[in-house]
């Protein structure tokens, strides 16, 4: 029955508004999960204000916090002013200023007006943080409790301001400067006498975060530390506020969403793709198109540099593409794993000797798979359709130990320029697959070339 009712869901509603009938619709949209809500505004956003006009602000703010940032921009662009000041009060406040951290700062002057004093404060706080910090994400909405207390007041404390807490699954304990001093799951809270004091069951082991560490990082100590929140510090040991998982899964996300973008060769999208406009699309694409252009344009000199040789030697310029392919293939192979493995917490820069290592083995045995490959291919040609002539086996060498060379070299270049960009403070995912390809591109015809002057030179060359 609920699947039908969610199949009705677009058509009830534009019959209710198109009739209409304000209350009806009001009470069929209260029927209605929250993630139907945000599909039925992704369907049609040029109702999306009168859809959140028409929930109560609990439901409303609950809509728009899982709204992609396009949509949240064109229903605060189409409210009014006076539902736009309680939306975005009604907002938690991560959300919110996760949400005016993406627009233009006259745009955030304007709308920090329409909040309360207090929540403008708060909005103001967690803004002044760099952008991609803890900072930025965390919530001020936390259960601390003091250590002084026992069970029984402290539950007491949870029943009554609970309601405006982010979450209760956590209850932090805090001395009277505000100092973290240790966090409990409330489980821990329910299982002992009433009359225990707080300060007998902490042990002072906590994890916990700086408001200025990186969101990535955040994202590794929830993997690792497998918890639903986690308290944010500042330099002194106060406790600022908390991140919990659901904002991490959103991060990681964005952050997942990034990284795959760069890794195929193109700037990350800050919108849906159907959403961005096709000139910014274009622009996006165009600057790392232009790069690899031009370094695919050394592929070409180096090619020119070697015209005598292929002149001479023309059966040389057949396996070109082969080689330089079968790098450019096995580079990008190796940077993707080292990416995945490096946004998975897998590895470190400090373990770039243990990768090293792996990669010119597993380089070495697959150009070795490759080389037998072409070399065997160059010997059955040459034995059933004679196509290389007299030299067929010198030939085969020099394509089969090229392929060797370039393999090895591709894997090693993928695996360290990762590393090398991540010690350099950029974004490992911009060692992107064409880009560590087109690299490999120029060296692989120097390898090639060099392996042809050791075997054909007095022959061919």
């Amino acid at each position: 029955m609920g699947d039908m009712e969610n199949e009705s869901l677009p058509e009830k509603f534009l019959q209710l508004s198109e009739g209409g009938d304000a209350d009806g619709l009001r009470e069929h949209l209260d029927d209605q999960l929250i993630t139907d809500i945000a599909e039925l505004i992704d369907d049609h956003p040029d109702q999306a204000a009168l859809i959140i006009r028409n929930l109560s602000i609990d439901r409303a703010t609950a809509a728009f916090r899982i709204l992609d940032f396009p949509r949240q921009e064109e229903v605060i662009h189409n409210l009014p002013a006076a539902d736009v000041a309680e939306l975005l009060n009604g907002l938690p406040a991560d959300d919110r200023t996760s949400f005016l951290g993406e627009l233009p700062s006259e745009a955030v002057k304007e709308l920090i007006r329409l909040l309360t004093p207090e929540e403008r404060k708060i909005t103001l706080s967690l803004l002044g943080y760099p952008e991609n910090s803890v900072g930025r994400i965390m919530t001020p909405d936390y259960l601390a409790v003091r250590g002084e207390w026992n069970i029984r007041q402290a539950l007491d404390y949870i029943r009554e301001h609970g309601r405006d807490s982010e979450t209760i699954d956590v209850i932090y304990v805090v001395d009277e400067r505000g100092r973290l001093l240790d966090d409990f799951r409330i489980r821990e809270f329910l299982l002992v006498s009433p009359d225990t004091r707080i300060q007998g069951l902490m042990d002072d082991r906590f994890v916990a975060l700086n408001a200025n560490d990186g969101q990535e990082e955040a994202i590794q100590v929830f993997r690792m530390e497998n918890r639903v929140a986690l308290p944010v510090l500042d330099n002194w040991g106060v406790l600022l506020g908390i991140v919990t998982i659901d904002d991490m899964l959103w991060i990681a996300n964005e952050e997942h969403t990034e990284d795959v973008q760069k890794i195929g060769g193109t700037s990350a999208l800050d919108e849906p793709y159907l959403d961005i406009p096709l000139l910014k699309l274009v622009r996006k694409r165009a600057g790392w198109l232009v790069v690899l252009f031009l370094g695919e344009m050394l592929t070409a000199t180096a090619m020119g540099f070697f015209e005598s040789e292929i002149a001479r030697a023309v059966v040389l310029a057949l396996f070109v593409p082969l080689i330089i392919s079968s790098g450019g293939n096995s580079g990008s192979q190796a940077s993707t794993l080292i990416i995945q493995a490096m946004a998975l917490g897998e590895i470190s820069i400090a373990d770039w000797w243990r990768v090293m290592r792996r990669e010119i083995l597993s380089g070495a045995m697959l150009g070795g798979v490759l080389g037998v490959i072409g070399f065997a291919r160059v010997l059955l040609w040459n034995l059933f359709l004679g196509t290389y002539g007299e030299h067929a086996f010198l030939i085969g060498l020099t394509v089969g130990f090229s392929l060797v060379g370039v393999v090895l070299w591709g894997t090693i270049s993928g695996s360290m320029l990762p590393l090398a960009l991540k010690r350099l403070g950029v974004d490992p995912a911009t060692s992107s697959a064409p880009f560590v390809a087109t690299m490999v591109d120029v060296t692989g015809l120097l390898i090639y070339f060099s392996m042809a002057y050791l075997f054909l030179n007095g022959v061919l060359l």
